[in-house]
């Protein structure tokens, strides 16, 4: 399931990028995490979650971090480069770093410069991604982006910059 969670937030964090589809200079910018809801339909905002990315035009910086009704955390942070065409969005890994004190895995750092590929689909003025290597669905609407990850939350965010 954690496993399932970092991807989950590596791809949301990725996907969120491909908001640049057709919109470049709206997109750049500050986002930040609103609401969290899990499937049972509670409600997590701050302090429980919270997360903060900004766009430039050719690099992206996300942070999250929540906490799980244990008291226990993780977090999880990138920095990373973006590409984007009409039909595809890539990325390429620079560095990100995970606490993981929910599953015991403790901290991981990543600096591999890892790239992946995804397919852009736009229509009714929105902008929808789903990877290939997780069942996370992104659904970019002018300043607004929910991440769906089945099974395990829905996240509401807004452009605030």
């Amino acid at each position: 399931m954690y496993k399932n969670i970092f991807a989950t937030i590596f791809l949301f964090s990725f996907l969120l990028s491909s908001f640049a589809f057709g919109q470049k200079t709206e997109f750049e910018g500050t986002y930040r995490l609103v609401v969290r809801i899990l499937p049972d339909g509670t409600r997590l905002t701050a302090p429980n979650v919270m997360g903060l990315m900004t766009f430039t035009k050719t690099h992206r910086n996300f942070n999250v971090a929540w906490v799980d009704k244990d008291g226990k955390h993780f977090s999880y942070s990138v920095v990373s480069t973006y590409k984007l065409t009409d039909t595809e969005y890539s990325e390429t890994i620079i560095f990100s770093v995970m606490n993981d004190e929910i599953s015991g895995k403790g901290i991981t750092y990543v600096m591999s410069g890892d790239s992946s590929t995804v397919p852009v689909k736009a229509a009714d003025g929105k902008i929808e991604i789903t990877p290939p290597f997780d069942q996370v669905t992104m659904v970019f609407d002018g300043d607004r982006l929910i991440g769906t990850s089945e099974g395990n939350f829905k996240d509401y965010w807004e452009k605030i910059e």
